[in-house]
């Protein structure tokens, strides 16, 4: 066991592939507490929602926005009191939110219960990250970080059929004692393997002055505010997308039972986009990716607008351009979130980790008041959500152009 605090040495490793599964299981419980959901939203509409079925959506948003507040400060607290202790921490309050919103009577109080399991889920998903750092730097670390993401991209393609089954077997609110399961055995994995990696003469006390300083930096740069601007933009047509596909399938296709395997199908297909990136962002330049996925997918959208719109497809062609469509808007994540965060880092090097917590906290919580609306709009169709990516990646194109070219 390689458990406890060290301080003025290197803390003792595990095994590579040991270290890299357990990370790939803590950033696993965020897709699991929103991708497992999927399935379970007309049971939810059903049973709490039945006159505003569209409301059920919120379930995903919920997290989502809890998550981002969540943020935060988890950054700035695992560089004050470790990154065991914050990681704990958090899975211990991702626990009570899923155990609330196992037993809550109402839909609002499941909703403040999953905004608890996103406040919680901020620990292990920032501190891990932070982790990382301690122990790695340069390629080795960039390295773990990218078989780490290969495994977790299996996540999203299995946890809806996950969750269908233990929707199967035990009803919507039966996914909650899942979540609960999944994070003990995680998180019993991590206690007992895993050694504290921030010695404590690293540590830097929580100051209110020193981060609302950091926070003044991070706010008044106008490339840092830009590029956030465009990454709430980035997770919003994301979380538009996740929370109105599975009723897409359902009441516009009819294909509810089968949903989990076309989501993974989807999943798996959107995964190949991380492949790419890492293969061309290093001749192209961070900048110039994002920037043509943005101008590429907001002309596949208003495409999309115009084709859905005005009823010119076939209808035998339907549903396989809605497919296609779907993977290029995760496929879209996967090229561009990623280097949104780098280009928001470059200049904040001396202040990054609560850059880092600011600006992924400042683009969720955002994206959420946008990604809402979009989902809350739908009408049977995914003629609103496809107007609302449509809208996002056009708004994101102009704010792309006014990088300053040098910018990479």
């Amino acid at each position: 066991m390689t458990t406890g605090p060290t301080d003025g040495m290197q803390p003792p490793r595990l095994p590579l592939p040991e270290f890299i599964a357990l990370l790939a299981m803590m950033f696993a419980m965020t897709a699991f507490s929103i991708d497992a959901m999927l399935p379970a939203m007309p049971e939810i509409a059903a049973e709490l929602s039945p006159d505003a079925p569209n409301r059920a959506q919120l379930i995903i948003t919920s997290f989502v926005f809890g998550m981002g507040l969540g943020t935060f400060l988890t950054g700035p607290l695992s560089d004050a009191l470790g990154r065991r202790r914050v990681i704990i921490g958090g899975v211990a309050l991702y626990c009570l939110g899923a155990a609330l919103a196992w037993v809550a009577p109402s839909l609002w109080l499941v909703l403040a219960a999953r905004m608890l399991q996103g406040l919680g889920v901020a620990g292990p998903r920032i501190a891990a990250m932070a982790l990382v750092r301690d122990l790695y730097s340069g390629r080795q670390m960039a390295r773990i970080v990218s078989f780490t993401m290969m495994i977790f991209t299996l996540v999203p393609a299995v946890a809806p059929l996950l969750g269908s089954y233990i929707i199967a077997g035990f009803g919507w609110r039966g996914i909650f004692p899942a979540f609960i399961i999944f994070a003990i055995l995680t998180t019993s994995w991590f206690w007992l393997r895993q050694a504290e990696t921030l010695p404590v003469r690293s540590r830097r006390p929580l100051r209110f002055g020193t981060l609302a300083a950091s926070v003044r930096e991070i706010l008044t740069h106008r490339l840092v505010v830009k590029v956030i601007l465009v990454m709430t933009l980035a997770f919003a047509c994301l979380f538009a997308t996740l929370s109105s596909t599975q009723q897409v399938f359902d009441q516009r296709f009819g294909l509810a039972d089968t949903f989990p395997r076309w989501f993974a199908v989807i999943a798996l297909l959107s995964g190949l986009a991380s492949v790419i990136n890492a293969r061309l962002v290093v001749k192209l330049g961070m900048r110039v990716m994002v920037t043509g996925t943005f101008a590429a997918q907001a002309l596949n959208s208003g495409l999309m607008v115009v084709l859905f719109g005005l009823g010119l497809l076939p209808d035998a062609m339907v549903f396989w351009v809605y497919l296609y469509w779907t993977v290029t808007v995760f496929f879209m994540a996967g090229l561009t979130i990623g280097n949104l965060n780098a280009l928001a880092l470059e200049p904040m090097g001396h202040i990054a980790g609560t850059a880092a917590s600011v600006v992924t906290a400042l683009a969720t919580v955002l994206s959420v008041l946008v990604a809402a609306p979009i989902g809350l709009a739908f009408d049977g169709t995914p003629l609103p959500l496809m107007a609302g990516v449509f809208v996002c990646t056009a708004l994101a194109l102009p704010l792309m152009l006014t990088l300053p070219r040098a910018t990479e």
